[in-house]
């Protein structure tokens, strides 16, 4: 049986397996996939490595992957700002014209992750381990040889560029957004130690081994957040003067994360080793690199930016203006301030096909 009629019986099965699951998309499923004796980076093996994943639109689409950032999961991405606006009918990703594959990382959502039971005894995942990861349910559990395009976000973003410069002939196409393709530095990454050690240093944390959550990370969180996402314009916007900004930071220190502290914790530690550098001539697809001027964690104008895109044959690079309906780090998710760019790019992909 060939690769596709796997694929069409599957989902046929899938239709009357998963009553009950709401179609907000057209075609949607979800399943998962287990992977036997994935050894991660670290050196460790788990013997059933869960991979859970959302697909939406036609299996005999153009295959497109879509990657969350962290703390999200694949979806996160089903919004909408982000999903109706890109797989709707008659949109750039129209879900009946092509197959979109959103898997959650290993670490989040339904994937296999440290709450799941293994605690601070889970191996220690980087980007590495979860492209590896989606790459092998691509590959073996969904029959898929090549993809159109990935899209990725934030952390889906980094991992899009680990992607390309692993799997340099399984796409045709990539566009990362919100990520720099360079070591995780500076401001960011000083601000994901301090999340980190907020929780490490935390009594309750026990190595990882505790029975009460540990609370000391809420409240660094809440303040990582306003360091590093929103946009200026915005901000100001919305914190105008000195009463508003205290009623407003008031506010947003009572917010508490809904997520356990060592998954929390080992999700932010696994862009430790992040550095796609050194493989970024590699790369054989069409990039559409997208930022955003007022991103907090990928300042433009470091240069780091445009010093690795020197080493990329095909690619283009679209700056989303600073505004005052950006948001700085969590522009890219607002699909409407770079559909345009998109549908250029797509044509000039179907131009050079």
């Amino acid at each position: 049986m060939n690769t596709m009629k796997k694929v069409l019986l599957f989902f046929i099965f899938l239709t009357f397996a998963v009553p009950g699951f709401c179609n907000e998309f057209y075609n949607q499923f979800e399943g998962d996939y287990i992977i036997k004796n994935f050894k991660f980076n670290d050196g460790n093996t788990i013997e059933n490595l869960k991979i859970h994943y959302v697909t939406i639109g036609n299996p005999k689409g153009k295959p497109v992957l879509v990657l969350h950032g962290t703390a999200g999961n694949g979806a996160s991405m089903l919004n909408d700002t982000f999903g109706h606006v890109l797989f709707d009918k008659g949109m750039p990703l129209d879900a009946e014209k092509y197959f979109i594959i959103l898997p959650d990382a290993i670490g989040t959502g339904k994937s296999s992750k440290p709450s799941d039971g293994m605690k601070g005894n889970f191996p220690h995942y980087d980007y590495s381990d979860m492209v590896n990861a989606q790459y092998q349910l691509l590959k073996n559990g969904l029959g898929i040889n090549h993809l159109e395009l990935i899209i990725g976000n934030s952390m889906g973003g980094m991992n899009t560029w680990l992607w390309i410069t692993k799997y340099p002939d399984y796409m045709t196409a990539a566009i990362p957004m919100a990520a720099t393709p360079a070591p995780i530095s500076s401001r960011n990454w000083i601000m994901r130690k301090m999340l980190i050690n907020s929780i490490k240093d935390d009594p309750d944390w026990k190595n990882g081994f505790y029975n009460q959550q540990p609370e000391k990370f809420q409240t660094i969180y809440n303040y990582y957040d306003i360091a590093t996402n929103g946009g200026d314009i915005a901000w100001q916007n919305r914190a105008y003067n000195t009463e508003k900004t205290e009623e407003i930071l008031s506010n947003k220190l009572k917010e508490r994360i809904n997520m356990d502290a060592n998954d929390f914790l080992y999700q932010w530690d696994a862009a430790r080793n992040f550095d796609p550098t050194p493989d970024l001539t590699k790369i054989k697809a069409f990039i559409l690199v997208i930022n955003s001027e007022d991103d907090e964690r990928n300042p433009p104008n470091t240069g780091l930016m445009q010093k690795a895109l020197k080493d990329i044959v095909a690619a283009k690079y679209y700056l989303i203006p600073a505004s005052a309906i950006t948001s700085g780090h969590g522009t890219t998710m607002n699909a409407k301030l770079w559909i345009e760019e998109l549908k250029i790019f797509q044509k000039e992909l179907d131009a050079y096909y």
